[in-house]
């Protein structure tokens, strides 16, 4: 689809009453999410989708989906499997919903309301092939509180504990199917622990840090249903050039994201 095209349909569902709050922003590839200050996106959750390397063969669940953001950055760089995008609060799902009208026909998507701590009968479990999973990142009670009760669920483990986070990937996952989530590194070792609990495998770990030397910020860890031990330590991920733009790694991971640049920030302006 052009983008007059798209700028035509974003006018029209805005017009048609979209949340006072919600904004678009095109991701490339023809795709856009609509983002709210409840429920946006920040560079873990982009670093996260690229991390895990879908195939579209797969089976794909992503928990704690928000606005949908890790199943449009895949749809933007051309995997087309089928994806149930899960989350507890109806309005991220209903940001979702209005981010595939905004997008070309798109059945494989599917946002669905529901608590991660109940999945039965609302998920088949045992049949996917991958899970994914930004999760809170700070443990009920520690950190500081949003006012924002929806901002609050998103940081902190208020509906969910990562346990309880491990529980359900493990549940959805098919032997041998990988689950893959974000972290502080402060919480490697819960992370090791669980998933092992669990009987997922640490297969894969990758720390990001934003400049060379810098502490890593992040870690991205994936685990194997039924795996053996044997766990693979990737070199860093550095999202700057030494603090000068960004690596060559994180412009790939951007790749589809910064040709739309010039296309977002003029379609802001126009709102404004």
């Amino acid at each position: 689809m052009s983008l007059s095209g798209r700028e035509d349909i974003i006018q029209n569902i805005t017009d048609k009453g979209a949340e006072p709050t919600w904004r678009t922003e095109a991701i490339g590839g023809g795709v856009c999410v609509v983002v709210s200050r409840e429920h946006g996106f920040g560079t873990d959750a982009l670093l996260l989708a690229y991390f895990a390397e879908p195939k579209n063969t797969d089976r794909i669940c992503d928990l704690g989906t928000g606005c949908g953001i890790i199943p449009l950055y895949w749809r933007s760089r051309g995997i087309t499997a089928y994806i149930a995008a899960v989350d507890i609060q109806e309005a991220a799902i209903r940001q979702l919903e209005s981010a595939i009208k905004l997008n070309e026909p798109e059945k494989s998507v599917v946002p669905i309301v529901a608590d991660l701590r109940n999945l039965k009968g609302v998920l088949p479990f045992g049949e996917f092939d991958l899970v994914t999973m930004n999760p809170p990142y700070f443990k009920a009670g520690g950190g500081i509180l949003s006012d924002d009760a929806a901002r609050m669920t998103a940081r902190h483990a208020l509906e969910c504990s990562l346990e309880e986070v491990c529980m359900a990937a493990a549940s959805l996952l098919r032997f041998g199917g990988r689950f893959c989530m974000c972290l502080p590194p402060d919480r490697l070792c819960d992370a090791v622990d669980l998933m092992r609990k669990y009987s997922m495998e640490p297969k894969r770990l990758r720390f990001a840090k934003r400049k060379t030397e810098d502490k890593p910020y992040l870690m991205l860890i994936e685990g194997r249903r039924g795996g053996k031990p044997s766990l693979n330590v990737l070199p860093d991920l550095v999202l700057t050039d030494n603090g000068n733009g960004d690596s060559e790694e994180m412009k790939e991971v951007l790749s589809e994201y910064l040709k739309m640049k010039d296309f977002n920030m003029r379609y802001r302006s126009d709102e404004e």
